[in-house]
């Protein structure tokens, strides 16, 4: 009854559904550049009614209308082409990654207080060797106070202040921290 010679196999344009995902794609970017902070705003290389149509996204509040506002910027950002919005993408990238990283270093600072207001003096010689910029005496100190406020139920001064000591300590040095631009 049918005749397969009626279908014309020679579309070469992109499904219906890869349009779909395209433009969900863009709408991420659109949602990601309306969460960003200023400061992260700044890095991200877009046109000047790109950023003026996000600070007009940003500046919405309710729900439904940041959601109307966002698709306005989606499409907006569909209008681009594909060299146009690839360096955003990296930029949104680049962002992600950096987040990840520091939340990444300040887990392992967590896991190390942790550690040390478990294990004592070994553990505190440990910390030493992998960091022997960090102060032995302070760190000492430090974790005897979390110790005797935990004991005493009081609020967490020097289980905080140890955390901060840990993590100025763990953080590389201008001569150890990657380059920005350095390839990976």
């Amino acid at each position: 009854m049918h005749d397969t010679d009626d279908f014309d196999d020679e579309f070469t344009g992109p499904s219906r559904s890869q349009l779909r995902r395209e433009a969900l794609d863009i709408f991420k970017i659109a949602e990601a550049l309306a969460a960003l902070s200023d400061a992260q705003l700044s890095r991200v290389p877009l046109d000047e009614d790109i950023r003026d149509e996000v600070q007009r996204t940003r500046a919405v509040t309710s729900h439904i209308a940041r959601k109307r506002q966002t698709q306005f910027l989606a499409k907006q950002l569909r209008n681009l082409d594909d060299d146009a919005l690839e360096p955003i993408r990296k930029a949104l990238a680049h962002d992600r990654t950096a987040a990840l990283q520091e939340a990444a270093a300040l887990h392992r600072v967590e896991q190390w207080r942790e550690r040390l207001l478990e294990g004592g003096d070994e553990t505190l010689s440990e910390f030493i060797a992998e960091f022997p910029a960090a102060d032995r005496q302070r760190l000492r100190q430090l974790v005897r106070n979390a110790l005797a406020e935990r004991k005493a139920n009081k609020p967490p001064h020097a289980y905080r202040e140890l955390f901060r000591e840990l993590r100025d300590a763990s953080a590389p040095t201008v001569d150890e921290a990657p380059a920005a631009d350095a390839p990976e």
